[in-house]
């Protein structure tokens, strides 16, 4: 576990890096591995590198693919684009997968779920919760892995009426938010604490989505907070 979690943390600090030159880092530190088991691990863990390649995650080849809607979209108001993605968070022992429901404009999580499993079951419980306690965004976009491309997902938001999106050729730079919302959430709560239990990582993550919500100024937003732009006692110099 403490090679995966060092192995977290490189890709955060250089996300373009791919296996083999991670790899090489982790030797220079002293770890025993080599490409093939870094490619391994960041299958398991759901990591790649960041860079221009035909798709930015494999898709279930049975799932519908849809098309990428914001080509030149300007977002300029809160539930005009909703975003989601998973990520990987290390524990004392074992792990846990992420997920949560980004609103573009705000930046506010929305909602959020873990998982021990890469299966669609905890994204579509985010995704409800968000919808029944924020109302229905115009358009979600998502990459192209299989947790998305599920029918059982993509039902959900057609029901609701919602364009979905999904990022397509090049478009790895549209889901920079979540990344760094990543970020924030590993290096301000999850590198701190060892977490023993997923209790534990879910009574953390809690605690940290309401500071980052409702306390946490964000650069990007001019020093407000998510909650205060989502619900307009914020206000931007200039569209998100």
């Amino acid at each position: 576990m403490t090679l995966m979690r060092r192995l977290d943390e490189l890709h955060l600090e250089h996300p373009f890096l791919g296996a083999r030159k991670l790899a090489r880092l982790l030797k220079d530190e002293g770890f025993a591995v080599g490409r093939r088991h870094v490619s391994t691990l960041m299958w398991r863990m759901g990591i790649e590198a960041i860079y221009r390649k035909p798709r930015t995650s494999l898709p279930d080849q049975a799932h519908r693919i849809y098309p990428y809607l914001l080509t030149e979209v300007a977002i300029e108001r809160a539930n005009q684009v909703w975003a989601t993605d998973i990520t990987y968070l290390p524990m004392a022992k074992g792990f846990l997968y992420l997920t949560a429901i980004l609103d573009l404009y705000s930046r506010k999580v929305l909602a959020w779920r873990t998982s021990n499993t890469l299966a669609s079951d905890f994204c579509i419980e985010a995704l409800q919760e968000a919808l029944t306690r924020f109302g229905s965004p115009e358009i979600f976009n998502t990459d192209q892995g299989s947790q998305f491309t599920a029918e059982a997902f993509t039902e959900v938001l057609k029901h609701n009426a919602i364009r979905i999106s999904m990022d397509g050729k090049g478009r790895w730079i549209d889901n920079v938010f979540v990344e760094r919302l990543w970020r924030s959430v590993k290096y301000e709560e999850i590198y701190l604490h060892a977490h023993e239990t997923p209790m534990q990582v879910n009574q953390a993550l809690s605690k940290y989505f309401d500071f980052y919500n409702t306390r946490r100024p964000h650069q990007a937003l001019d020093q407000c907070t998510p909650d205060a732009v989502y619900f307009g006692s914020g206000q931007l110099k200039q569209a998100a």
